[in-house]
This record gives C-alpha cells, sequence and structure tokens, in this order.
C-alpha cells in the first residue's frame, strides 16, 4: 500500500523534531524521527496491525487505527491501496481535541 502524510502529520513530524531538537539535540530528534518514520513505513505491508483509536472507539468510530513508537502515537486510516497518516502525536498528551478537529471535523481527507 501507499503511503500518505496529510498536511497535520507532516506538520506534527515536523514539530517534534524541532521541539526535541531545540530542548534535546538534534541526535535525538533524528533518533525519534526515523522509528516514526519506520513505524509509518511498516504500514504498507501490514495496514491493519495496529489498534483502533480509544478515544474514538468509546464513541463507536472503528475508522481509524493507530500504531506507536512510544509515547508517540501514529494515527492513520488505511483506504482502497493507500494508508492515510493523519496525526503523530505525543501520548502522554490529551488527544481528544485534536482528534475532534482533524479526524471528526471534516478538516483532512
Amino acid at each position: 500500500m501507499k503511503i500518505q502524510l496529510t498536511a497535520g502529520a507532516y506538520q506534527d513530524l515536523e514539530d517534534l523534531y524541532n521541539y526535541i531538537a531545540d530542548k534535546d539535540s538534534v541526535t535525538s530528534a533524528e533518533y525519534v524521527a526515523e522509528n516514526i518514520k519506520k513505524q509509518v513505513e511498516s504500514l504498507a505491508n501490514f495496514p491493519n496491525r495496529g489498534n483502533f483509536v480509544k478515544e474514538l472507539l468509546a464513541i463507536g468510530n472503528k475508522n481509524y487505527k493507530e500504531v506507536y513508537f512510544k509515547p508517540y502515537r501514529i494515527i492513520y486510516r488505511a483506504m482502497d491501496k493507500e494508508v492515510f497518516i493523519f496525526i503523530i502525536a505525543d501520548g502522554r498528551r490529551d488527544l481528544k481535541t485534536l482528534l475532534e478537529k482533524r479526524l471528526l471535523g471534516g478538516c483532512e481527507k
């Protein structure tokens, strides 16, 4: 399957990289970014391996799944022959508002 990062997910990854590089080191930022990319790339062969997103499952939505490079959550949806990555976020934060805005508000594909 082909992997597509939405604009929001791409921005998430860029922001995460910049934050880690600023607060820790460029080496740490590269390590995290590379491991997130490996998780994303693995979805090309195994798009259904993730878990349902617990916040969405609570309202009956089984359209989105997630994989982790802990503590980071990669939220995606497999459709046809493509996997769309919607969110890459630190799992320690409250994602309810972000999920509502990006996935339930119709802001993205």
